[in-house]
C-alpha cells in the first residue's frame, strides 16, 4: 500500500466517454451476432449445460452453465446465446478505462485506453462468440483492476479480488497464472508490504472456497485438466500455433497500429517511478509469457494483459499527441483506431458474405470463421444418410469430435443424443447395446471394419461453400453388426484434446 502522496492523482472517470465506447461495441457485436452460425464450441456448450456437473475433462462449469441459461430464455436463438459475449465485451472496454484512470489517466487517455481495447481483434474475435476465452478476458480485465486498487488501497478489496478469482476459476484454469505472476512480481518488485497485511491472504481464502468443488472434481477424476494442456502443447487444437509464432502474434492480437500503446504501457510498468507500485504487472507478463512458450500455450493465452498494458500506456500517448504538431498526431491516432477498427471486423466478424469465404484468406488468419459455416449441410447430410436406412432400424449416431455430436444434438432432435469419443462427450457414454445401425462421422474405415461386420460409405460432408474447414469431406458410414460388447469398444474411443 501507497501513501495518498506517493499515488498519481486520479481524474474523475469519463463516464459518458467510455460508456459510449462500450455501447458502440456492444450495438457492432449484436449486430453481426446471428450471421454465419454456431461455433462447434457453442454445439458442445449447450449439450454440456444439459449434462450439468462440477467440472468436465476440458473445462470448469460456469460457461456451459451460461450456455444453458440461455437457451432456456431463448430456446434456439443464436443471437441469444451470444448476447453474455455482448455485455462481456462492453464490460471489458468500459474496465479498461477504468484501469487506466487507477493509473492516473485523464478523460482523453482512459477514452484512447478503452477505444483501443473496443478495436482490438481479440476482443472482436471473442465477442462474437459465446466462449470460455470471452469470460476469461472479463476475468482477467476485472481482476488486473481489482489488483491496481487492492495493490494502492491494500484492505477489504482484496476479498473481492478472491471473490473474482473464484468464480474465474470456475471458467478457466488460466487466471491463476496472472495471480500467480502478479504474486511473484510482487516478491520481486514490491510492494512487498502488501503482503504482510491478513487481506490478501483472507482472499486467497475466498477464491479456494469458490474454486473448491471444481478442484475436487478434478482430484476425484485424476486432473484430466494436465491431459488436456498436453494435448493442446502438441497441436491438438484447430486454434494452436507453432512455438515460433507465439511472440509473433502478441502483434497483432490488439492490432500492429496500436502496438506502440501498450508496448509503452508496459515500458511503464516496468520502470516510470510513478508506477513503481504496479511494478509486479510488468514482470507478471514475462514470467506469463516464458510459461507459454515453454509449455505450448495458445498465443492468445496472454490476451488478458493488454487491457493493463494499454491503461497504462495511454497516458504516455495521449501526451504525445498533444504535443506539437496537435492536429498531425491526434490524426494519426484516430487513424490508427479506425483502421484497426476496420482490419478487426473484417477478420474477425461475419462481415464478408459465407458464399465468398473461401475466396478470401480470412480462414487461414481466423480458424474460429470457418468452424461458424456448414453445420446445416452437415446435419442434411447426416438426415438424407438416415432417411436412406430402413424403417424400424434403432440408430445412433456416432461422431469424431464433439462438435459434430454438437450439431446432431442441436439441429437432429431425433436422432439425439449423440455419441463421441471426444472430451465430456465421451463420459456421457456409449450408444445402447440394442442398437442395430450406427451413423458415423469423421471416423477412419479401418479400425472400423474391425469392430463391424459391415461398414458402408453412404456419404461425404459438403458445406456447400467451398470452404476447407474441418469436417468438409469427411466420410459418414453405415456400420452394421457390432464385433464387440460397448464395454469393451468405448475406451478405445476417447480422446482428449
Amino acid at each position: 500500500m501507497i501513501t495518498a502522496a506517493e499515488a498519481p492523482p486520479r481524474a474523475g472517470a469519463a463516464w459518458g466517454g467510455l460508456g459510449a465506447v462500450a455501447a458502440g461495441v456492444a450495438a457492432l457485436l449484436l449486430a453481426v451476432s446471428g450471421r454465419y452460425g454456431y461455433h462447434r464450441d457453442e454445439l458442445y456448450f449447450l449439450r454440456a449445460g444439459r449434462e450439468p456437473a462440477f467440472g468436465y475433462v476440458d473445462q470448469p462449469p460456469f460457461t456451459p452453465l451460461v450456455a444453458r441459461a440461455m437457451d432456456a430464455l431463448l430456446p434456439g436463438s443464436l443471437t441469444g446465446l451470444r448476447l453474455p459475449s455482448v455485455l462481456v465485451s462492453a464490460l471489458v472496454v468500459l474496465l479498461t478505462g477504468l484501469i487506466a484512470r487507477e493509473l492516473g489517466a485523464g478523460r482523453g487517455a482512459q477514452l484512447l485506453a478503452a477505444a483501443s481495447m473496443g478495436v482490438s481483434a481479440v476482443l472482436l474475435a471473442v465477442g462474437h462468440l459465446l466462449s470460455t476465452t470471452t469470460f476469461d478476458l472479463l476475468a482477467w480485465t476485472a481482476l488486473s483492476w481489482l489488483l491496481v486498487r487492492a495493490l494502492r488501497d491494500g484492505g477489504p478489496i482484496w476479498l473481492a479480488v478472491g471473490a473474482v478469482a473464484g468464480l474465474a476459476l470456475q471458467n478457466k484454469a488460466q487466471p491463476l497464472v496472472l495471480l500467480a505472476g502478479v504474486l511473484v512480481g510482487i516478491l520481486l518488485a514490491g510492494p512487498r508490504g502488501a503482503l504482510a497485511a491478513r487481506w490478501p491472504w483472507l482472499g486467497a481464502a475466498v477464491a479456494l472456497a469458490i474454486w473448491a468443488p471444481h478442484l475436487a472434481w478434478q482430484a476425484a477424476n485424476g486432473f484430466p485438466v494436465l491431459t488436456l494442456s498436453a494435448a493442446i502443447a502438441g497441436g491438438s487444437s484447430g486454434s494452436s500455433e507453432p512455438w515460433y509464432l507465439f511472440l509473433p502474434f502478441q502483434l497483432v492480437l490488439v492490432s500492429p497500429l496500436l502496438v506502440p500503446v501498450w508496448a509503452l504501457g508496459w515500458w511503464r510498468l516496468a520502470r516510470d517511478p510513478a508506477l513503481r507500485t504496479w511494478r509486479a504487472f510488468a514482470v507478471a507478463y514475462l514470467l506469463a509469457a516464458a510459461l507459454f512458450l515453454v509449455t505450448g500455450g495458445k498465443p492468445y493465452y496472454m490476451a488478458g494483459f493488454f487491457p493493463v498494458l494499454l491503461a497504462a500506456g495511454a497516458p504516455a500517448v495521449a501526451a504525445w499527441a498533444r504535443r506539437g504538431a496537435r492536429r498531425v498526431r491526434s490524426g494519426l491516432l484516430v487513424a490508427a483506431l479506425a483502421l484497426s477498427l476496420a482490419m478487426s471486423a473484417v477478420l474477425m466478424l461475419p462481415l464478408v458474405p459465407a458464399e465468398d469465404l473461401a475466396r478470401t484468406p480470412i480462414p487461414d488468419i481466423n480458424y474460429d470463421a470457418g468452424e461458424t459455416v456448414g453445420w446445416p449441410e452437415f446435419a442434411a447430410t447426416i438426415a438424407d444418410v438416415h432417411a436412406r436406412l430402413p424403417a424400424g432400424e434403432r440408430v445412433a449416431v456416432l461422431t469424431s469430435n464433439y462438435g459434430e455430436a454438437g450439431a446432431v444434438d442441436r439441429f437432429l432432435p431425433a436422432l439425439a443424443p449423440a455419441h463421441s469419443g471426444h472430451n465430456a462427450y465421451w463420459t456421457w457414454g456409449p450408444p445402447p447395446e440394442e442398437t442395430d445401425t450406427l451413423i458415423v462421422v469423421g471416423m477412419d474405415e479401418a479400425p472400423l471394419r474391425r469392430w463391424f461386420g459391415r461398414v458402408e460409405l453412404a456419404a461425404r460432408i459438403d458445406n456447400g461453400l467451398g470452404l476447407d474447414n474441418d469436417e468438409q469431406g469427411e466420410p459418414v458410414f453405415v456400420a452394421r453388426d457390432r464385433r464387440v460388447p460397448w464395454s469393451e469398444l468405448w475406451p478405445q474411443l476417447r480422446h482428449i484434446g
